[in-house]
């Protein structure tokens, strides 16, 4: 979506219109993984969680840190980017080698979530503790995202001039 389309949203929209796209994402894998034999939506689905449900069993104290640092480091990177002065047509590499960094750090903690949109749509297949556990997948990475703008504000007062994504 473009910058204006997004803005004509407004934030609830946008927030709306993430999830519903992650709901398309999870219907389309759930479609292509229940053709497998065998295939068993209730053992997980790829959902974030906690405890008895974290890959390799950490707790909640852990899944919070490692979610909120995660996404407190990608929001960074992404703002750093993608900032006015940051060299121009480089941010998607940045942004992307980031990414893959935090689900290779993550996936044994929650499964990787950064994202609330990511974390709802899997949830809603799975349904009982996916759905209980939701609610921190939606806080770290909202309380990460913005102790990340508040920070990358501090240390970088000056508006930029432009955005240098595409390297136009």
């Amino acid at each position: 979506m473009g910058r204006r389309t997004v803005s004509r949203l407004g934030p609830a929209g946008y927030v709306a219109a993430q999830v519903a796209g992650g709901l398309f994402g999870a219907a389309v894998l759930y479609v292509i993984a229940s053709g497998h034999a065998g295939f068993d939506v209730s053992a997980g689905f790829a959902s974030n969680g906690y405890g008895d449900h974290s890959p390799g069993g950490y707790s909640l104290a852990a899944a919070l840190v490692c979610e909120v640092v995660m996404t407190f480091v990608f929001l960074f990177v992404i703002l750093g980017s993608t900032h006015g002065r940051a060299p121009a047509g480089f941010a998607p590499i940045a942004i992307g080698l980031c990414l893959t960094l935090i689900h290779l750090i993550s996936i044994p903690v929650t499964n990787t979530s950064v994202n609330p949109a990511r974390s709802t749509a899997p949830a809603l297949f799975v349904g009982g503790w996916a759905l209980q556990q939701l609610w921190l997948f939606w806080v770290a990475p909202i309380l990460g995202a913005a102790v990340a703008g508040f920070v990358y504000r501090w240390l970088s007062p000056d508006e930029p001039a432009k955005v240098n994504v595409s390297g136009r």
